[in-house]
């Protein structure tokens, strides 16, 4: 048998293959940054995923980014996913909210002018898409050290809010560029503080949101991604003896919590398979791995990158957007939809959920 259709125990979970859906920004939340029915529409289609890793999703009103992204702090955006989960929960799929404070990747206009925080005030590069048309990054304010609780507070809620909401736990996304990813990067984090300078205290907010998101709702309900040395959203690590103990500091502190799992954003692979190897080695749990933005990922790559070791199981990005039904195509054999690129971002049902099964295609 194929091993990417051996079953897996992740966390609770027991899933029917070893390879899930990764988190997709899609830009089609509805008012006040809540989902709608046509995103759950969108999620149970992909039920079959065994494991659905949502959108990014804003814990709090500081932390949104992108335009029209959802969020898990306020009652509106909580009934919302409770409408995906109860959809997903339908198909007899699994599905955790991904928590992503933006941090620095933001503009004032796309959350109602409240401010933009960072571990630093360091702007990053390039501009946001807002209503209005591009605009440059917001220059961030840099939180005191006793704000920093605060930070790791908007998490516990938004993390029991996805609870209260029915969703099966929460991935906490600190990879990307974006503000968990930036306080471990030592080109964006210049404080002088206990969250600054060394590689284990600029591990420590992660560490500490880990923490506390896994005892408020159960660590058996939480998994972690980063992504080393991804210089996506203006991020400067680089390979070498800081990344490795910084990376080393979070994973040594996470592992004896219990999580769900790990998962791992390596690109390009090949000069990160040492480090992935060896952080695989010090987690005490399932890891997931993804190799990058680049090529689509197959069936034989999924195959490929199971036998390496590195990973328990794959994460998987646009070709779920494309094939809701990609577990049974690719377990058939059949020919997949390719992804359109212009429907990506924002819009409704087009490009979203207008992909067609394969039994709907027949």
């Amino acid at each position: 048998m194929s091993r990417a259709f051996e079953p897996l125990a992740v966390g609770p979970w027991k899933l029917p293959q070893r390879f899930v859906m990764a988190p997709l920004t899609r830009n089609r939340a509805g008012e006040g940054n809540a989902p709608t029915e046509l995103n759950a529409e969108y999620y149970a289609q992909r039920a079959g995923a065994g494991l659905i890793v949502t959108e990014g999703t804003a814990p709090s009103h500081v932390g949104q980014g992108y335009l029209d992204v959802p969020g898990l702090y306020t009652d509106e955006q909580v009934a919302g996913w409770r409408l995906v989960a109860d959809a997903v929960h339908a198909r007899d799929g699994v599905i955790v909210a991904q928590l992503m404070h933006a941090g620095r990747i933001a503009h004032a206009d796309n959350k109602d002018g409240v401010e933009t925080v960072a571990p630093s005030a360091v702007q990053a590069p390039g501009d946001m898409v807002t209503a209005s048309g591009p605009k440059p990054h917001d220059v961030p304010r840099a939180p005191e050290s006793d704000e920093v609780a605060g930070l790791v507070a908007d998490f516990v809620t938004a993390a029991r809010n996805a609870v209260a909401a029915g969703l099966d736990g929460v991935e906490v996304h600190a990879a990307n560029g974006y503000l968990l990813h930036q306080f471990l990067d030592p080109t964006v984090n210049l404080r002088d503080d206990v969250y600054g300078g060394s590689p284990e205290n600029r591990a420590r907010f992660v560490i500490e949101v880990v923490t506390a998101v896994a005892e408020a709702i159960g660590a058996e309900r939480v998994g972690l991604r980063l992504s080393p040395a991804h210089q996506f959203n203006g991020i400067g690590e680089e390979i070498g003896a800081d990344l490795t103990a910084t990376y080393r500091a979070v994973v040594d502190a996470v592992s004896p919590l219990g999580l769900a799992y790990l998962s791992l954003l390596a690109s390009p692979l090949e000069p990160l398979e040492s480090l992935v190897r060896d952080l695989r080695e010090r987690f005490d749990g399932v890891v997931l791995l993804n190799d990058g933005f680049g090529d689509l990922t197959t069936l034989e790559s999924v195959e490929q990158l199971l036998e390496t070791g590195l990973a328990d199981a794959v994460v998987v990005g646009r070709q779920f957007l494309a094939n809701p039904d990609l577990a049974e195509r690719w377990r058939a054999g059949a020919e997949l939809n390719a992804p359109n690129p212009d429907t990506f971002y924002g819009g409704g049902a087009e490009g979203y959920t207008d992909y067609p099964t394969l039994e709907q295609a027949s």
